[in-house]
């Protein structure tokens, strides 16, 4: 599809109506809406024969048993409201939270490249051809990516050699990998680009030895120098035909695998930063803090048996981990995206129920998009969807980093939590806060834990408290029920 795969359109049926973005109108097979528990695809009666005959295909049998595609159904009226009579409609199961590119660490775009390969490299044998290239069609059931889209297939023609997605492919994936890995622009920086890198944007940018590295110089060098005017070549591949099946195919699956090798030259290293070497660095913890800590986690986590946790400041998922082994489906934020790659690599390597988004709470994803109604903002995704958040070492980031006040601080969580919260505090007398302070001491030095009680006493009674031997203070707050008036309002005014 040409957009993106989980943007869904507003029904009255459906919950949170206010904050579901519109159709997918760019994709011209169908438009996708979302259920409390799925996602409902309407087929547009054009594309009706050939969605019908992938459904009955063995390549969708297969990829739906491999975990690569997501499961498709055909829909009901009987069962969903939003289902008239007489349409075609799919249903899938809805994978919450949604995650976008942008909010993806490396290796994380480095799977979901390779999936795309994969799939499109069984397509080619069965007979069909993957349309579509582009991450917007991944998403992350905990740390597994799965394709979303079951309309980008079509049946090929068994004599051309060319995919038409190589292209999308490329823009979508590969160049923002490259520009990440050698001109240092953050993967971040894909919100704003729906379609990806060109190859000529790229190439102005690279020094003359970078234009020349085996791995970039047929898709930026090459690419670039052909697309110059003058030159006589076509800007885009056409469909051309080998006159031999067997041919084709050869050549389609000898192009996809090298754009296999590339990805993997690309993305195979793993990005270290300050923050992902944090746990073994911090000279203000001592073992036992560390292990009290945990231990304190790890007694809530048994004691209150969360469904949903949300880890705020995540970091390399020491207590994401403790809560998913709890029981509970985890989604973990940081900003610091080396740091949440290590989180993810181990949650994919132990296939635990975790999913990692590269985001800062402070200054969160904004809705993208078409009228900023294509993809959903990162709150809109997150709030009141957790029955436990985790705000470890995290409090006094954003009160010195980012001049936030503790009575918004405590309206935040509120928003996000349905019953539990485990905060951490950070006395004004703790290294980090010192360090951090740098000469404020009349805005922020005075700060005490009475002052964070009474900033989160209108949403929470304290359950539990227990003191590091760092000074360092854990809370098990409980949220008072009927609580949650916000200071949005207050907020536009400040």
């Amino acid at each position: 599809m040409n957009g993106s795969p989980e943007s869904p359109s507003t029904h009255p049926d459906l919950p949170n109506g206010n904050h579901v973005p519109e159709p997918t109108f760019r994709d011209p097979a169908g438009q996708l809406h979302l259920s409390g528990s799925h996602a409902l695809r309407r087929i547009h009666p054009s594309a009706v024969e050939e969605t019908k005959a992938f459904l009955a295909s063995p390549l969708r049998a297969a990829l739906e048993q491999s975990g690569d595609l997501i499961p498709s159904a055909i829909a009901s009226s009987a069962i969903h409201s939003c289902v008239a009579p007489g349409d075609f409609w799919l249903e899938h199961p809805r994978i919450d939270p949604i995650t976008y590119p942008w909010e993806w660490a490396t290796a994380q775009w480095r799977v979901a490249a390779e999936l795309t390969l994969r799939v499109a490299s069984k397509a080619i044998s069965a007979g069909w051809t993957l349309k579509d290239a582009t991450p917007l069609n991944i998403l992350f059931s905990g740390s597994k990516p799965i394709l979303v889209d079951a309309l980008s297939f079509e049946r090929r023609d068994p004599h051309s050699n060319v995919w038409l997605a190589y292209g999308q492919f490329v823009r979508t994936f590969l160049l923002p990998l490259a520009a990440a890995k050698y001109l240092c622009w953050p993967l971040q920086a894909t919100l704003l680009r729906r379609d990806g890198y060109e190859p000529s944007e790229i190439y102005k940018a690279l020094r003359l030895w970078q234009r020349m590295n085996p791995t970039l110089l047929d898709v930026v060098t090459l690419a670039t120098i052909l697309e110059r005017p003058g030159n006589g070549k076509p800007a885009q591949q056409k469909p051309r035909s080998s006159g031999d099946p067997e041919l084709a195919a050869h050549i389609l699956q000898k192009r996809i695998a090298r754009l296999g090798r590339q990805i993997a030259n690309i993305a195979g290293s793993q990005s270290r930063s300050q923050w992902s070497e944090y746990t073994q660095s911090a000279k203000h913890y001592q073992p036992s803090d560390a292990a009290d800590k945990q231990e304190f986690v790890r007694n809530v986590t048994q004691r209150c048996g969360p469904a949903r946790v949300l880890d705020i400041g995540a970091n390399t998922g020491t207590y994401s981990l403790i809560a998913a082994d709890a029981g509970a489906s985890v989604v973990a934020i940081d900003a610091d995206a080396a740091a949440l790659e290590a989180l993810w690599t181990a949650a994919a390597r132990q296939s635990k129920p975790i999913t990692t988004i590269v985001a800062n709470i402070a200054r969160p994803t904004p809705a993208a998009g078409w009228r900023n109604r294509e993809q959903l903002s990162l709150l809109d995704r997150l709030t009141g969807k957790f029955d436990l958040v985790l705000m470890l070492a995290v409090i006094h980031h954003l009160i010195l980093r980012e001049q936030l006040p503790l009575g918004h601080i405590a309206d935040l969580a509120a928003s996000l939590t349905t019953r539990w919260l485990v905060l951490e505090w950070v006395p004004p007398s703790d290294p980090m806060y010192q360090e951090w302070l740098r000469g404020r001491d009349d805005l922020y030095g005075h700060l005490s834990e009475t002052d964070l009680r009474q900033a989160f006493s209108p949403y929470f009674t304290v359950s539990d408290r227990n003191e590091l031997g760092n000074g360092r203070v854990l809370f098990f707050l409980e949220r008072i029920p009927g609580s949650g008036k916000t200071l949005h309002a207050e907020a536009k005014l400040a």
